[in-house]
Parts: C-alpha cells; structure tokens; sequence
C-alpha cells in the first residue's frame, strides 16, 4: 500500500506559567481538556471527525493513568474514538504527534490530535516505602481492626518513616538530578556560565518579542476557570532581563557549578496539541495545511555518558531520513533543557570527531546558524511543561513554515533516560 501524505492543519496550547501559580487548581487532564476544546473551537471542526487522541504525559495521576481517555471524554469527542497516553519523558508531546502521523500515513485513521501536557503543581509526593508497605495490607483489607492498626503503629517511626518525600528528577541508574548531569556536560564541553546565560538571555530576548508581536499570543488558548483571573500568555517570560542579573544568580546543582536558574527551564504547568489528518481529509474540509513531518528519528543515549546529548544523535538521523543535510534546513527549534545542554548539542553537530565516533560520518554535522534557532525563544523563557513541549514547537514552527514562507524545520529534543527525538517539517 502507498503510504497517505500526513499534515498538520492547527494546533492550540494553554499559557505556559509557573509550577504552583495560576493553574494550581487544575491538574493534568484539566489542561488537556482546555487546550483540545480551544483547537477544536480554533478550527470549527466537527467532533465526530476525531477519530483518535495521543496524548503525552510525564506526570501523570496514579488514578487516572490513561489521561487521553479522560480528556476525550471531557472534550465531548466520540466514545469511539481511540485514545491512549504516551510517556516518553520529555519528547512524549512530539512522540505523539509521529505516532498519529503513522497511523493516518497506514490509512488505520484520516483525522487525529496529539500533544501533550503536565501538572507540575499536581505531581503526587510519595509517602515513605516503609509507610506503605507497611499499612498497604490494612488499607486493603476489609478485616483489619483497631488492634491492627495499633499493633503497625509501634513498628513505624513518626519522623522518618511517616513524612512525605518531595518528588525529583532523579535518574534512577545513575542517581544524578538531570541538573547534575547537565553540570557534567558543561564541564566535559568547556561551557562557561557566561555563555549559558548569554544563551538564557537571547531565549527570553526571543521570547518578549514574540509576545509584543502577537506573534505567540494567535497560538495561545486564554485559559478561565473559577477562583482565579484569566491568563492570557506565558506567565515566565522577562524580557528585562539582563546578563548581568542573570550572572549575579548562584548556582543550583554544585556549589563550583555554573547553571542556576537563569540559565535553566522552570517547572511548568501547561498543555498543546496539534490536529493532523490526510492531506485528501483536509482538503475535503476546506482546511489549509500548516505543514507536513517529512522524517522522524528516536534514540537512545548511555545515562552514565552524556544523559542529555541525545538530539545530536536524532537530529542528523531524522536529517539522513529526510534526504536532507543541515545547510538544507531554514528553521531549528531545540528543547531548552539547560543552556549548557542546548551548547553541548551545538558543539556535537559541529564537531568532527563526534560525527565519526557517534555518528559513522567522515565529517560534522555542521555548525548551527543562531540566526535560525528557536526563533521565538525556548524552555529556559517560555517554560518547560514536559509532555507539552515537543507540541508547542511542533505547531510553533508548523505555523512559522505557513506564515513566513520557510520550507523546512528541525527540531531536537532531549528527555531523561538519555532519550532523544528529533523531527523534520517541511511547508507544504
């Protein structure tokens, strides 16, 4: 069977703001729901058009573990059509995307929407192993009496064993904050603060200026809910940042470190999605493509190595796939994990001995043009919502190859695991 050209014909996304803000009172399906019913209202499409929903998540409620379902039900969408949670860490939003994308290609479905999204704010804190092994069979038993619950609570002890543990982003082979690792990766590339920071500063440069274009704010579904004011646009922005206060900020991961939080993607809350479907589809319903996926490439990475190199890897193979080399491409949207993470693909695609060792090339990748990089700024300015972010560059540069009559985007990005992903678009 000849395989079905795939587009991308919109995509909405929440505000991105702060972990424990504005949104604190909506979880993780709550975002969902408002980015899909504001892509659905955005593009006047007929619900029962949707015959499916991937949906990225990384912090997802132990209640609820297939947040897809709950959200297409929550949007009214069909009872018949599928959906399922992908998490991948943080490319789950862009693995979404290609995994609709090949089932509209197969001819499995015609219309879908993908994305993603996480509630920091709701991430759930873990009581101590102790704590609930040791009480699970109670809880569970419908036999247990006072005595039982009398006879545990000598065994347990009321400092150590009873209060909570915050949640961290920590690598369970390696035992390192990906912050820590990241830290690794500057020191191993030579990546001073100066240069993290002045990266951190033309992130959010980009980013203001999106803003005061209205550039962003055609992409942004205000969110309004009960209690709270109405939120209009990404709330961690700061266009008045200066290099100097970024300089003055201690680092966060080692005392002779050189991120901190300037120079580093916030917790985040948020959510984004894209509406794809056959381009026959699309035309049948008077929509305009954005843009199509022309190759996709996902990698994995020794954690004990470089944890966060993946997209050096992904990039170049999702560039090979495509027929296509770096100098052939117009636009490149990274994950800004970290500045030092973003610096440290940079050098990798620029340097010949990467390419040979990681790569079996005789030659560099080559050196990324900044005047073609995230051009409306990144993670480290607009916020970093896990599962959503592959979705928002997704449909930001989808948008970018409609409007300014670009032919084609990379884009790269790194996950915890030592995970990669990388995509190219191309206009349509």
């Amino acid at each position: 069977m000849s395989k079905r050209q795939v587009v991308i014909v919109s995509g909405a996304r929440t505000p991105f703001v702060k972990a424990f803000a504005e949104y604190t009172s909506l979880d993780t399906i709550d975002l969902g729901t408002i980015a899909v019913n504001g892509l659905l209202q955005k593009t006047g499409i007929n619900k029962a058009e949707i015959q499916a929903l991937y949906w990225g998540g990384v912090v997802l409620p132990s209640a609820y573990p297939n947040i897809a379902r709950e959200i297409a039900i929550d949007t009214g969408l069909p009872r018949s059509a599928d959906s399922f949670t992908v998490s991948r860490a943080c490319t789950s939003g862009l693995l979404s995307i290609t995994l609709a994308h090949s089932a509209i290609e197969r001819g499995d479905i015609d219309v879908a929407i993908a994305g993603g999204g996480d509630s920091t704010s709701s991430a759930e804190v873990s009581l101590p192993q102790k704590l609930t092994k040791t009480i699970a069979p109670l809880v569970m038993s419908k036999k247990t009496t006072p005595m039982d619950w009398l006879a545990v609570a000598s065994q347990i002890n009321p400092i150590t064993d009873i209060l909570p543990r915050p949640p961290r982003i920590v690598e369970r082979s390696t035992g390192q904050l990906m912050g820590e690792s990241a830290e690794d990766m500057a020191k191993r590339n030579a990546i001073s603060q100066l240069e993290q920071d002045q990266f951190a500063l033309r992130s959010h440069q980009n980013a203001a200026r999106a803003i005061k274009t209205g550039r962003l704010a055609e992409e942004i579904i205000p969110v309004d809910f009960k209690k709270a004011k109405k939120v209009y646009s990404d709330g961690i922005v700061r266009g008045d940042v200066t290099l100097r206060k970024l300089s003055s900020l201690k680092p966060v991961f080692a005392k002779d470190g050189t991120l901190t939080a300037g120079n580093s993607s916030p917790l985040t809350d948020g959510a984004a999605c894209v509406l794809l479907m056959s381009l026959e589809k699309a035309k049948s319903l008077g929509l305009k493509p954005l843009a199509k996926i022309r190759s996709f490439d996902y990698v994995g990475v020794d954690p004990f190595d470089q944890l966060l190199i993946g997209p050096a890897i992904s990039m170049p193979q999702a560039l090979k796939k495509a027929g296509m080399s770096l100098q052939d491409i117009d636009l490149v949207d990274i994950h800004e994990a970290f500045a030092a993470q973003v610096l440290s693909v940079m050098k990798a695609l620029a340097s010949k001995s990467f390419a040979e060792k990681k790569l079996g090339m005789d030659k560099a990748v080559g050196e990324i043009d900044t005047n073609k990089l995230n051009i409306h700024g990144g993670s480290i300015s607009l916020g970093h919502p896990f599962a959503a972010t592959g979705a928002r560059m997704a449909y930001t540069m989808a948008n970018e190859l409609s409007k300014n009559g670009k032919e084609t985007a990379l884009l790269g990005v790194c996950a915890a695991g030592g995970l990669g992903a990388a995509a190219v678009l191309e206009a349509v």
